[in-house]
């Protein structure tokens, strides 16, 4: 079959869906590969080295008019024009956009949405959300220690002794618990909260101490399971509970690392305003949950989507893109994700079967023949 990898044109967006290491095993396997020039570049994947595993280089209507087209981003209305009507198209197309499945139905196109494989041991090796959000978590830190104007770990020198960063991790997902295991790397002193019992566990290992905030009722215990590997809105009770004891905690933080998301909803706002006007001058907020709020925001309510701002002395970073500031690495575990996923409905003689009895495919099929699948 012939691929089409096609350059991302998303204002911030630098990764690239497929990379010479993926395209030689698609080209191995019989397909075609068709790469529209500088597709890979911000991702550090020059075209000469796809050329080299013998990928064509092309345009843009060379990349969209293939049989199957791998994205990162949901096309643009102008790219999907470009995509034919029984072609394939795989990505991170945002399942919760009801007017974007409703635009490929009418297109004709056969979309699968990587974001909603479920959380199972065998839909781990496509789970985009997974391998992101560890970037992500990574990235946060990063971009936290550049931003603050102090040393993350303690040093003694001869001026006299400095404080190692106190860092607060709020919610310890895939993004939550890279973030404790960098900052820990660069020497901070760690504290992290999520809902879920079970996370306290994967937090203390890590090297960070457990914000618990103790269950009153059985049903609160049980909401905090989850379902599906994915936290659940916790009720008011537990929330205002939380955001006392969050409250105490970001006053002594000098980083505060936020990574509450649940698919489908509103991020739940973790640090109010009033926190924030209490926390140290000089403090660093990055809500990973921003965009995802209200006007912007995430989870917390001051939060201002790709841009930081600064309230009260704190500085609040609102980027919706982090994995896209490790373009090369991102972009090198998605293709992956995608190589593995594309080995489920393409058979040994490179034909397209998409089966209708595996879960994984069936989970992430958002429109078929015309017609939208998944029901919001």
């Amino acid at each position: 079959m012939r691929i089409g990898v096609p350059l991302e044109i998303r204002p911030g967006e630098t990764r690239v869906a497929a990379t010479p290491e993926t395209v030689k095993k698609l080209i191995g396997q019989g397909h075609t590969v068709v790469i529209q020039k500088d597709a890979g570049v911000r991702a550090s994947q020059p075209d000469f080295a796809y050329e080299a595993v013998g990928a064509t280089i092309g345009s843009a209507a060379d990349a969209f008019g293939t049989e199957i087209v791998l994205k990162v981003r949901a096309p643009e209305a102008a790219e999907l024009k470009q995509i034919k009507t029984g072609s394939v198209l795989i990505g991170m197309l945002d399942p919760f956009d009801n007017d974007n499945i409703a635009a490929m139905a009418a297109q004709g196109v056969t979309a699968f949405s990587l974001e909603a494989a479920p959380r199972t041991t065998r839909a781990q090796s496509m789970d985009v959300l997974s391998s992101q959000a560890n970037i992500a978590g990574y990235k946060a830190v990063m971009v936290g220690a550049n931003e603050y104007q102090r040393f993350m770990p303690m040093l003694m020198t001869a001026a006299g002794t400095v404080k190692a960063a106190r860092v607060l991790i709020l919610g310890a997902g895939v993004a939550g618990l890279q973030a404790i295991a960098t900052a820990k790397r660069l020497g901070a002193v760690i504290e992290a909260s999520d809902v879920r019992p079970a996370a306290k566990e994967q937090i203390e290992s890590l090297g960070a101490k457990f914000v618990d905030v103790p269950y009153e009722t059985d049903e609160e215990r049980e909401i905090a399971q989850g379902v599906g590997g994915y936290a659940r809105p916790m009720p008011e009770a537990w929330m205002k509970r939380q955001a006392t004891l969050v409250a105490e905690r970001a006053q002594q933080a000098d980083i505060v690392i936020t990574t509450a998301l649940i698919p489908g909803r509103k991020p739940p706002v973790l640090l109010h305003s009033d926190t924030v006007a209490n926390m140290k001058p000089g403090s660093i907020v990055i809500d990973l949950a921003a965009g995802r709020g209200d006007n912007g925001s995430g989870n917390c309510p001051l939060t201002e989507a790709d841009k930081i701002v600064e309230k009260n002395g704190v500085k609040i970073i609102g980027y919706t893109n982090l994995a896209s500031m490790v373009a090369a690495d991102a972009s090198a575990l998605y293709a992956r994700n995608l190589l593995d996923f594309m080995k489920l409905i393409v058979d040994a003689e490179a034909k397209l079967v998409i089966p209708a009895d595996d879960d994984i495919v069936t989970a992430c099929l958002m429109c078929r023949d015309g017609q939208a699948v998944r029901k919001n």
